[in-house]
């Protein structure tokens, strides 16, 4: 169990559930590895499978397994709509040369190393068609190896996939293991959920993100410690971080913050919400909020006196905010924050989302 422990980093409850399900001999056919983006779920997976064939010593074997080559590992993951493609299609038959080739080289470089993230373009869902290739997968030859399911971002099955799902659930292969990986639990069906083992991933430390960043991805020490106390302990997130400009991500968020909070400024602090949205496109949003939050539990910090901030170099600014408001209720602020990020991720319009924003801010001065 030694190389398992090792290869995964961090996440102690996670190794110790599986270690002992591994020694236990008793392994359920259907996993669901849940929790947030870059948390590290699909390379926990891999080493998972490593440490359940351990017994099993031929090399050349062992070898296409780490290759995530069939008929030993599937991957099941979000394609691209193919043109004229039709339910019954393959999931690959109506690709062209580029998609599958694309296709190709994503999948050997996830062999190479389990962190990158696994990103296709224009696919956005999990069809029936190719969870129909399941059962073709099982009707492969193996020499009586176990064989292992990994679905990436399970969350976009569409409906019917889950349903077709179902029923290798309710009567699995007996040599055929599923792994769900899913940042969003609540978007597969309960009855999905139930025939499976949930196994939850925590936040990543900042440690642990900027240990990913540099043996993973050749990041530099001081940019990899740096972004990771941004990450919210994900490291898809610090990698975002360290191919964008993160000290204009910061000053826009000050500039916003400080504009927020003074009376007659909504202009101001929407055009700086505007600007950050022109630098880093609208998918950096839900960040943004975060590093708000930040900003504010550093506040909260300066005003107990603990001196461990995220916005270190800007550590002015709620220092002078709490001389000025010393009685603002940050706490209820952050609250309100996160209420509103969950009214954004249910396609609240972008304009009465920033509108929303600044009114939530500014309201915590108003009411001293």
């Amino acid at each position: 169990m030694n190389s398992f422990r090792e290869k995964v980093i961090e996440q102690n409850k996670v190794k110790s559930e599986l270690e002992k399900i591994i020694l236990s001999r008793r392994v359920p056919h259907a996993f669901i590895f849940n929790g947030q983006e870059g948390v590290g779920k699909f390379n926990t997976a891999i080493q998972f499978i490593k440490e359940f064939i351990t017994n099993y010593n031929d090399e050349s074997i062992l070898k296409k397994y780490e290759e995530l080559q069939e008929p030993y590992i599937k991957l099941i993951f979000p394609m691209p709509r193919a043109k004229n493609e039709q339910a019954d299609d393959s999931p690959l038959d109506k690709l062209s040369k580029e998609q599958l080739k694309e296709l190709q080289e994503k999948i050997f470089e996830k062999s190479k190393n389990p962190y990158i993230p696994f990103l296709i373009e224009n696919a956005n869902q999990i069809r029936i068609n190719s969870i129909r290739d399941i059962k073709k997968f099982s009707n492969l030859s193996s020499k009586d190896l176990p064989r292992f399911v990994i679905i990436i971002d399970a969350h976009l099955m569409n409906e019917q996939a889950q349903n077709a799902l179902l029923k290798t659930l309710e009567e699995p292969p007996s040599d055929i293991y599923l792994i769900l990986i899913t940042t969003n639990l609540e978007s597969l069906l309960t009855t999905v959920q139930s025939r499976c083992r949930i196994i939850n991933f925590e936040p990543l430390s900042e440690h642990a993100v900027s240990e990913i960043l540099i043996k993973y991805f050749e990041i530099s020490d001081k940019l990899a410690k740096n972004v990771s106390k941004f990450s919210f302990g994900s490291f898809t997130q610090a990698l975002k971080l360290a191919n964008y400009e993160l000290d204009k991500m910061l000053e826009l968020t000050i500039d916003f913050l400080r504009n927020a909070f003074t009376m007659n400024r909504y202009f101001s602090a929407s055009n700086n919400l505007k600007i950050f949205l022109e630098e880093f496109g609208e998918e950096q949003i839900p960040f943004f909020i975060n590093l708000v939050k930040l900003w504010l539990i550093d506040a909260i910090r300066n005003k107990k006196g603990i001196n461990n901030y995220s916005f270190e170099k800007y550590s002015e600014t709620f220092k002078k905010f709490n001389t000025k408001y010393p009685n603002a209720n940050l706490d209820k602020l952050i609250y309100s924050l996160d209420t509103l990020e969950n009214y954004y991720k249910r396609n609240l319009n972008l304009n009465v989302f920033f509108l929303s924003l600044i009114f939530e801010i500014n309201s915590v001065v108003k009411r001293i």
